[in-house]
């Protein structure tokens, strides 16, 4: 199916399209909110300014496509493939994201408030100045995730799940981590980049933080109980020993 086509049938209120082979495809500015699109092949499709809100596009394969300020709002994007999309300004707020492969990706300044991260790979992805902030009682849940290497400068994580998240080497310069997160559960920040970031009131029990760069950083009422700071740069400039 050509994405002519495609258009022509949801415009006919058409809307279950799972399986689609639609690789490669032009859909900027499409509308197809509601769609079905499970398992569909979208990659290196150009779905700029897209709106896609509540769609189904579980296990789709939307590698290498140009995302860039779309709207993907409560989204159904479980183990979709979204490996080195661009998603730049993207609306993923409340987005289900369940084991979805963002490797590389590029989500700088998108939206990812409320949405469910529990188990993707976000290693080495761009989320410079992305919001993962929790605004509802559903909160941002990157439980399990992989962000290492991930690039999360200025990125606001404020009340955002973190249990067992691996963000070994990541990088989190003035990020805000602290106000409100409940960290309890050990969480892999070993090597992590925090200069100048807010942790602030968070809970980082038993966190690896092992030559982590805490220069600057915002340790106020944070709680390091058990936290492993073995060779860490201290907010001080002084490597803990």
């Amino acid at each position: 199916m050509k994405a002519e086509e495609l258009l022509k049938r949801y415009a006919a209120d058409e809307r279950d399209f799972p399986g689609l082979n639609l690789s490669g495809a032009d859909l900027r500015e499409a509308n197809l909110v509601n769609a079905n699109l499970a398992g569909a092949n979208l990659s290196r499709s150009d779905l700029r300014e897209a709106r896609l809100g509540q769609a189904n596009l579980s296990k789709a394969d939307l590698s290498k496509a140009n995302l860039s300020e779309s709207i993907l709002w409560g989204c159904d994007l479980s183990a979709a493939d979204l490996s080195k999309a661009q998603m730049r300004e993207a609306d993923l707020s409340g987005a289900k994201l369940v084991k979805a492969c963002l490797e590389k990706t590029q989500l700088a300044k998108a939206c990812l408030s409320d949405a469910n991260l529990s188990g993707a790979n976000l290693e080495k992805a761009i989320l410079f100045e992305a919001n993962l902030r929790s605004n509802s009682e559903r909160q941002t849940d990157l439980s399990d995730a992989n962000l290492k290497e991930a690039d999360l400068s200025y990125a606001n994580l404020s009340g955002a799940l973190l249990q067992r998240a691996n963000l070994k080497r990541a990088k989190l310069c003035r990020a805000v981590l602290g106000r409100g997160n409940d960290q309890s559960h050990p969480t892999d920040l070993s090597e992590a980049n925090l200069q100048e970031a807010d942790l602030s009131f968070a809970d980082l029990t038993g966190v690896n933080l092992q030559k982590a760069d805490l220069r600057g950083a915002d340790l106020t009422r944070t709680i390091l109980t058990d936290a492993k700071l073995q060779g860490a740069i201290m907010p001080d400039g002084k490597i803990h020993d």
